[in-house]
Order: structure tokens, then C-alpha cells, then sequence
């Protein structure tokens, strides 16, 4: 079963549209998240998720992973 979740991160080494094109990518590549917004003036990173597949710890590995580590 389904449960739709959303949760925001705070990136700050957020700073150009190439980072947020680089989270939205490898964070939009998990399994079970439905969508992904960042930006860059906020530094903020807004995830829909389906928590029956994944959780915050698995979102925030991934953006620690591709250089941009956040705190929820």
C-alpha cells in the first residue's frame, strides 16, 4: 500500500542551477520518490514520497552521496 509522504531538506552548498539539476537527479532516481523540487535561493529541497518504499535517511544519503549533504 501507498503512503504519500513530503518531507524538505536544507542543502546549503545548493548555489547554481547545475546543483539543483544534480539533486534532482539523483535524488528523483530512488525508488519511491514521486517528485523533487530544489532551490537555490532557499537552499531548500522538497521530496514527495512514497514511504512504504523509502524514508528521509535513504533521500538524505542520496544527496549527501552526490555532494550536497542536508540536514530535514
Amino acid at each position: 500500500m501507498s503512503v504519500t509522504e513530503q518531507t524538505t531538506f536544507t542543502a546549503p552548498d545548493i548555489s547554481c542551477g547545475h546543483c539543483v539539476a544534480r539533486v534532482q537527479a539523483a535524488v528523483g532516481a530512488l525508488d519511491g520518490v514521486d517528485q523533487v523540487a530544489a532551490d537555490v535561493a532557499t537552499k531548500r529541497v522538497d521530496v514527495t514520497y512514497d514511504a512504504a518504499v523509502t524514508s528521509p535517511a535513504v533521500i538524505s544519503a542520496a544527496l549527501a552521496e552526490a555532494g550536497y549533504p542536508a540536514a530535514e
